[in-house]
């Protein structure tokens, strides 16, 4: 018996908690800040009065017509025939096996002088190469300009977007190993 007054004692006190204590003092706050709380819209501006104008262009030449496109096929081809003959890759020739491997995965890793000729040391895959002045590295057409004692200079030979084939300076640095 009396543990079942002291049971209903403590779920009273637990019901009790349940009752609306401060909720409606915060309904009413909520309430009234709403009403005092005016939006402020700004009014869309009037639209822009359109005003027509003539189209004067009929008397000029239509820069879609045969006649534009065709002298333009003209001038772009002649320019492109002027610089194939300038540059461009030696396709004929015999491929040397560093042309097979990216620039990227190629370093130099030292220089020595053979008959009075620089000469660079390249390693490719655990492998060492000997690279003189001439030689051809690289996928891109990359001929050997000038070795010095810390890097080597490359020209390599490249398509831009528009297809036509450009040169462009390419360098592998000496690398040194820290101890």
């Amino acid at each position: 018996m009396m543990a079942r007054l002291f049971l209903l004692g403590c779920a009273l006190v637990v019901l009790s908690g349940c009752g609306s204590t401060d909720s409606d003092e915060l309904q009413q706050w909520m309430n009234e800040q709403r009403s005092q709380t005016k939006p402020k819209v700004q009014p869309i501006p009037e639209p822009k009065k359109f005003s027509p104008q003539a189209y004067t262009g009929e008397a000029l030449t239509d820069p879609f017509s045969n006649q534009k496109l065709t002298q333009a096929l003209k001038r772009e081809s002649s320019q492109v025939t002027s610089n194939a003959g300038l540059i461009a890759p030696e396709l004929a020739r015999r491929k040397e096996p560093l042309e097979a491997f990216p620039l990227d995965t190629m370093v130099m890793v030292g220089s020595i002088v053979k008959n009075g000729q620089p000469v660079a040391l390249v390693q490719v895959d655990k492998l060492l190469y000997q690279v003189r002045t001439g030689s051809y590295l690289g996928q891109n057409y990359g001929r050997v300009m000038k070795i010095t004692e810390t890097e080597l200079v490359l020209r390599e030979i490249v398509q831009d977007t528009a297809g036509e084939w450009i040169e462009r300076p390419a360098t592998l640095q000496l690398l040194e190993k820290s101890k």
